[in-house]
Order: C-alpha cells, then sequence, then structure tokens
C-alpha cells in the first residue's frame, strides 16, 4: 500500500490547504503528451497498470506515521486520508491504440483532493509504458518480415522497467523477449542465445559449439563474432557438419560491420547448405540502424534490440503533463506562455477509417466518429474485465497496419495534433499543453 506515498511533497501539502477550506468539490484532470518532433505518434500503453494501481490505493499506517512525522499535515487531514479510497470516474484510452500529442489519454473526474494526490503516481505508471511501446512501434515499423526480440533486461532502470520494456515492446510487434521474469508473468515467448564468456570458458571455440549443440541440438544459436567473425561462422559450419546437423538453428553477430559480415555469412552458410539458417544481429540497434542495415539489403532474419530501446535511446523520457481542466463546473485553463493548457470536460473522436482525430466536448460527438476515451473505473470499481496481452497486442498491430506510412515514417519531425472541435470552450486557435 506504499503507492499512496508515490507522491510529491507538494500534491500533499495542497491537499492539506484544499481540506482546511472545504474545497473539495469536482475537479477534472487530463493527461496528455506535449509535441515533440522526434514522435508523430505514440502507443497507448499503461492502462492496465494504472488501474490496478488506483484500486490499490490508500494510504496505511505506516505511511500516515511517516506522513505525520513530517510536521507538515494536521491529525484531522491525516484522519481523512486514512479513510481515503478513490471515489470518482477513470476516463482512459484502451492500452494498444494509435494517439497523438496533445490528446487527453486520461481523464480523472474526481473531488480535488483524490484527483491531485494521483498526480505523480499516474503520470509515473503510464510515461514509461508509453514510451517503449512507440519505440517497439518504430523498430517494427522498418523491419519488415524480419524478428525483433527484447534483449535489453540488464540495461533498463530497475527491474520494473525491465518487465515494462518486455511487456509493451511484445505489444508493439516484437517477437519474444530474453527476460525470463517477463515470460513468466505475461505469457511472453522467450529467446535466447549464448554470451561470449560461454566460448571463452571452453578450451576452443569449436569445444563451446560443441557443447551448446550437443545440448540444444533443435534450438542452438551460435555466437561467432568472440575472435573473429569469418571464421566463428566457419567453425560453427564444421562442428555442425562434423555433429551432423543438415541445418543449424542460427548464428548469432554481435559487432563488427554488420550488413558486410551478414552478407558473408550468408554466403558461408548457402554454400554449406544451411540455407535455413536464421542470422540474429545485436549490439546497439534502434529502428535507425536497423532501417540503415536492411536498405543496403543485410540478410538479417532477426534483432536483439536491448540498450536503445528500454532506454528509448534518442528519447529517454515523455514530456508529458497531468493539469487541472475543470473545477467545481466551471473549465479552468492555464495562460502560461508556451504551456497553454485546454479547458474543460473532454473527449476524442476518431473520424472512421482514418486517424483524424477532434478534440470536442464530451458532450458533443461529431457525426462519423468514434470516442476514444472510455471509462474505465468508477468510484474504485473496474466496469469491465482487464484486457488480455493477446487482445491488446492485436489491437495494436492492427492500429499500427492502418496508420499511414507518412506518419510512420521514422524520420520525420513533424509531430500529428488533433483539430480543436468548434463547440470546446477555449480561446486559440492551437494548443500546445
Amino acid at each position: 500500500m506504499e503507492r499512496a506515498l508515490m507522491c510529491d511533497l507538494y500534491e500533499l501539502t495542497m491537499a492539506q490547504i484544499y481540506f482546511d477550506r472545504g474545497m473539495n468539490e469536482e475537479a477534472v484532470f487530463d493527461f496528455y503528451i506535449r509535441p515533440n518532433p522526434k514522435r508523430a505518434y505514440y502507443i497507448m500503453a499503461g492502462i492496465q497498470e494504472l488501474r490496478e494501481r488506483i484500486l490499490e490505493w490508500r494510504f496505511d499506517e505506516e505511511a500516515l506515521e511517516y506522513l505525520a512525522s513530517l510536521g507538515h499535515f494536521s491529525e484531522e487531514f491525516l484522519e481523512y486520508l486514512r479513510r481515503l479510497r478513490f471515489s470518482g470516474e477513470v476516463w482512459g484510452v484502451s492500452d494498444g491504440e494509435v494517439v497523438f500529442a496533445n490528446e487527453p489519454l486520461v481523464v480523472i473526474k474526481a473531488p480535488l483532493i483524490e484527483a491531485q494526490l494521483l498526480e505523480t503516481l499516474l503520470i509515473n505508471t503510464l510515461q514509461y509504458p508509453i514510451m517503449i511501446a512507440t519505440k517497439a512501434a518504430r523498430c517494427a515499423s522498418v523491419a519488415g518480415e524480419t524478428k525483433l526480440v527484447d534483449f535489453g533486461a540488464r540495461r533498463a532502470h530497475g527491474i520494473d522497467a525491465a518487465v515494462m520494456a518486455a511487456k509493451y515492446s511484445y505489444v508493439a510487434g516484437f517477437a519474444g523477449t530474453s527476460n525470463l521474469l517477463a515470460g513468466k508473468r505475461y505469457g511472453i515467448p522467450v529467446f535466447g542465445t549464448m554470451a561470449h564468456s560461454f566460448i571463452l570458458a571452453h578450451s576452443s571455440e569449436e569445444e563451446a559449439f560443441e557443447d551448446f549443440l550437443r545440448a540444444y541440438p533443435d534450438n542452438a544459436v551460435l555466437l561467432v563474432d568472440t575472435f573473429d567473425t569469418i571464421e566463428g561462422i566457419k567453425r560453427a559450419i564444421a562442428v555442425a557438419r562434423r555433429l551432423g546437423f543438415e541445418q543449424l538453428k542460427g548464428i548469432r553477430i554481435d559487432s563488427g560491420d554488420l550488413a558486410q559480415l551478414a552478407k558473408r555469412a550468408r554466403e558461408l552458410l548457402d554454400e554449406a547448405g544451411f540455407t535455413k539458417t536464421m542470422i540474429l544481429a545485436s549490439g546497439g540497434l534502434d529502428e535507425y540502424t536497423i532501417d540503415a542495415l536492411l536498405r543496403q539489403k543485410a540478410p538479417i532474419d532477426a534483432w536483439g534490440v536491448g540498450t536503445k530501446l528500454v532506454t528509448s535511446d534518442d528519447m529517454p523520457f515523455l514530456d508529458c503533463a497531468y493539469k487541472l481542466a475543470s473545477y467545481a463546473g466551471r473549465p479552468r485553463m492555464k495562460l502560461s506562455p508556451h504551456k497553454v493548457t485546454m479547458p474543460g470536460l473532454k473527449q476524442i473522436y476518431r473520424k472512421e477509417g482514418s486517424f483524424d482525430d477532434i478534440v470536442e466536448c464530451a458532450s458533443q460527438p461529431p457525426r462519423g466518429y468514434r470516442p476514444l476515451l472510455g471509462k474505465l473505473l468508477q468510484a474504485s470499481q473496474p466496469l469491465k474485465e482487464a484486457e488480455s496481452l493477446d487482445r491488446i497486442r492485436r489491437r495494436c498491430l492492427e492500429s499500427l497496419a492502418a496508420l499511414p506510412p507518412s506518419i510512420k515514417d521514422i524520420h520525420r519531425t513533424e509531430p500529428v495534433v488533433p483539430t480543436i472541435g468548434e463547440k470546446q470552450p477555449f480561446f486559440g486557435k492551437e494548443w500546445s499543453e
């Protein structure tokens, strides 16, 4: 129950004042992403985790003792927190849906104190899954028929991040992960090869290959670049032939000029009759390197994508916000330069058969459009069963397949933003926060 303390101090000091003044009427807060030239679109992710955390959200006795020790809060307010449970509504876009900047992806409609106290927990829960699912989708968009596997667990920023990266890269089109914890937790297919240490622990490269092929004859992917990649490929072929293999599952190249090495590897494997042997590349890969290698006609069949996936290397944080849009029945609007907010209770409407979105008053659906925000929770009660990972993955892959190439282009520098509906109480033609 410590998740209630996943908030910043100012949220609670503000809540103390709201409590003292009796300011706890209904508030509406929007979570959205600010435009960034590095991303034209995003993949919605983290909704399942958010729902679970709000259902569990409460201040236990240990948390209350800690808050009391700070000396900032009255006994009456702490007693209020002891009884506090979420009593409002949570609206959100479904996991796996393609979304854009400046859209209210999650809307919290609740008494002011509850809605305010959820700010940090909500942003922290959503920003990493969205960021990683989007990075993975960009890799998948250039990979074509080749396969992608998450290799990033060791470089992720903590265990939770490693598991989330495996989960949401799978949602966005990866074939699986090397992470066994994610495999067990979510049923994601798991893959693995061998480490350079396995080769170095043996007296020779040939001995290492032989041991691995004997142990895993149907699933051995041999790492060939420990010493000399071309010689390593030749040794892998020689050992496989000596052991009577008609085909070799695969080889992995983790360093060097991947395009030239893969081309030479394909030649050697085909000459040996190992025409079905897979070439897997790894080592510092992302959508840009995969795209460049495929444009060079590198005959690579699969990619182990690690560090640059789990850290979203080219955009390592999501510029997102959680802002008050309405309080006590009145729209509220921030007018700070370059950070103007959009007031009022809103809905995202998507035109059927396209990605032409309108952000409009929630009560005014345009014809021919479908709403993207659906109600997830009502007073801490889930309104429907949690979706399976396979269903979320299908939604994501279908959305990505329908997304125009001009939007999926990884080199695009113009973010897509929605049209602002005429009925929305807004005082300008554009909004940036």
